[in-house]
């Protein structure tokens, strides 16, 4: 079970200098409008804080400040025009002296907050303790399961499954993250007729010489086989059926086979983990719950909920709109559905968690209703109470195919792009383009890993997961602009700076917080780039309640090109602006943002599963 250590209240604050800035200005706002509007707005919740705070957003345009509160729904109580409520509220509106500036734009009253204070509120929340800037103790004693990536055996580890496996392994980390107690879930597909399928092939075409020399791409080469072979000659799946049935009835050669077929698909499927850096909790499979079906079909039987259906046992869910839950079949064989159902007892059982994800594609959605729908049936059947219910508790996370050169992947046709070779040829392509650029970096072959893994992992990342990704060779090893390498790379940048200020100063960290004079800073790149760091806890927590880490994939896009930006500013001379220089108090205090910037991109990389290298 994974938990990252998370700050104690004493370390840290309770609230973040983003959310304290938000509430004082919401508190003000509503002093404001009720002073201005209580006899015209009957309803006092119009203008509690409560209210008034969940209006505040971030201006659309960074120019119009960094919170922004819309008055379209006041100008429509009131019946006044935007600038009239605005100057009717300004004039009633008192905010601390230090907080920032008001202004109007575009029908919101905006707020700038005040550098000086943005700075030391940042210092304060970020120094101390650099690598836990965005944690929270929020998922205190709460425990999560997170179901992903879920390989079948004896078949490839293709590219079609990356997408679970990073969108997976980064929830897992943004929950530990946010301090709850995870478990992370790989559901192998170790059970069901294409093993017969398998068992029949392996037989029949001198299987053991096909696994010799490669054993997943012989299995595979064995299953496209069948396929073929089985549109000719139906004999085959009569076959593979009974192969199947005595492995279920625990034949011994049946029994060997298949558990070799697990052994030489895990060595592989572990391989290709390593490189990824993603480890889980709990690693069991489909026949894990073959002797816990008949239980949960027995309470199903007894709630009532079961009935038959052309010889099949079934949970008819047609009042909802679903197809019916096949439980069992007419020759008595259990499902996919089954098995899901018994898991998801045998799991509320084992750990009564606050949530249950599966991190499954889209394409599963309708199972995953029927499966939930008819726990959410049972629990109620059994009377079951509100603290010892799934129902609401179990979440598919869906996400959308991953297709090669815009075409589908079908592992029975044999168009399978294996995923340990679409990695190794990102890392040897990244390995090149260091010795062109950087022959003498120390750890090469290191970084080159770090860069090619990370550029696979983020291009499914950057994209929202609902959304298709059409994968391309020139896309996902696309080292310039919005990719994983760039941030890397950015990351690098700010720690060379970093050991060189350490070269040239006493001091091995930036002074104290409360000794730096953040008063030298006053221009609006540096502004920016603050109030975008302070906006990082808000980002990860909404990564959490979206399930979705393309939030924090886009947040770090939008940090590493304001950092560039403050990097390369410029006077009013058009000089650019050092951030070494001989003014010691303008350097210490500018190396702080700089500190500030490095430590959240390195925790952003890390919750999307990406290495942060010194160098590059």
């Amino acid at each position: 079970m994974t938990r990252l250590t998370s700050p104690t209240q004493t370390e840290k604050p309770m609230l973040t200098s983003y959310t304290r800035f938000q509430q004082e200005f919401a508190t003000g706002l509503a002093s404001a409008i009720e002073a201005a509007y209580s006899e015209s707005i009957d309803d006092a919740s119009l203008y509690s804080d409560t209210h008034v705070a969940a209006l505040i957003e971030r201006p659309r345009k960074a120019q119009f400040g960094d919170l922004a509160f819309p008055l379209f729904p006041y100008v429509k109580l009131v019946k006044e025009a935007p600038p009239v409520v605005f100057e009717k509220i300004f004039a009633k509106l008192y905010l601390p002296d230090d907080l920032g500036e008001v202004t109007f734009a575009g029908g919101y009253l905006n707020l700038t907050l005040n550098t000086t204070r943005l700075a030391k509120a940042l210092a304060a929340e970020i120094l101390p303790a650099p690598d836990q800037f965005g944690s929270s103790s929020f998922g205190a004693g709460k425990r999560m399961l997170v179901e992903f990536s879920s390989p079948n055996i004896a078949k490839p580890f293709g590219i079609g499954h990356l997408r679970t496996t990073v969108i997976g392994a980064s929830l897992n980390r943004i929950f530990a993250f946010l301090g709850y107690e995870t478990v992370s879930i790989n559901y192998l597909g170790d059970w069901g007729t294409q093993f017969g399928k398998m068992i029949v092939a392996y037989q029949k075409w001198d299987g053991e010489k096909e696994l010799a020399e490669n054993a997943i791409k012989g299995a595979l080469s064995l299953y496209v086989r069948f396929h073929e072979e089985e549109k000719n000659d139906p004999t085959l799946s009569e076959a593979a059926r009974l192969a199947f049935k005595k492995l279920e009835d625990g034949d011994p050669e049946m029994t060997e086979l298949w558990e070799m077929f697990k052994t030489v698909s895990w060595k592989e499927f572990e391989r290709v983990y390593n490189v990824l850096g993603i480890k889980f909790d709990l690693i069991t499979g489909e026949s894990f719950f073959n002797d816990k079906m008949d239980e949960a079909i027995s309470r199903l039987e007894k709630a009532g909920l079961t009935s038959e259906s052309r010889g099949a046992e079934v949970v008819d869910l047609g009042e909802f709109n679903l197809p019916p839950c096949l439980l069992r079949k007419q020759d008595g064989a259990t499902l996919y559905a089954t098995r899901d159902i018994a898991g998801l007892m045998y799991r509320w059982d084992t750990y009564r968690f606050c949530e249950s994800l599966y991190i499954v594609g889209s394409a599963q959605a309708d199972h995953f209703k029927q499966v939930f729908k008819v726990l959410e049936l049972l629990e109620d059947a059994e009377g079951a109470a509100p603290d010892e219910r799934m129902t609401g508790k179990v979440k598919h996370i869906p996400f959308g195919w991953v297709k090669f050169e815009d075409q589908a992947l079908k592992t029975r046709a044999g168009h399978v792009i294996y995923l340990d070779d679409v990695l190794q040829k990102a890392i040897s392509l990244a390995e090149s383009k260091i010795r062109d650029k950087n022959a003498e970096l120390a750890d090469l072959s290191n970084v080159a890993k770090q860069i090619g893994v990370g550029a696979i992992v983020f291009s499914q990342l950057s994209v929202r997961r609902q959304k298709d990704v059409n994968f391309t060779w020139e896309g996902a090893l696309n080292y310039e602009g919005e990719t994983g390498p760039y941030l890397q790379y950015t990351h690098a940048r700010l720690s060379s700076l970093l050991r060189r200020y350490h070269s040239q100063s006493d001091e091995q960290s930036v002074p104290n917080y409360n000794e730096l004079d953040y008063t030298v800073i006053n221009d609006t790149n540096t502004h920016q780039l603050m109030a975008t760091i302070a906006r990082f806890p808000a980002t990860v927590e909404n990564a959490a309640k979206e399930y979705e880490p393309f939030l924090i994939s886009s947040y770090l896009l939008e940090l590493t090109a304001l950092f560039n930006s403050f990097y390369q500013r410029r006077d009013e001379n058009g000089k650019i602006v050092k951030i070494l220089s001989d003014n010691k108090a303008l350097t210490d205090s500018l190396m702080s943002i700089v500190i500030m910037t490095r430590a959240t991109i390195a925790t952003g990389l890390h919750l999307l599963g990406l290495e942060a290298p010194e160098e590059m």
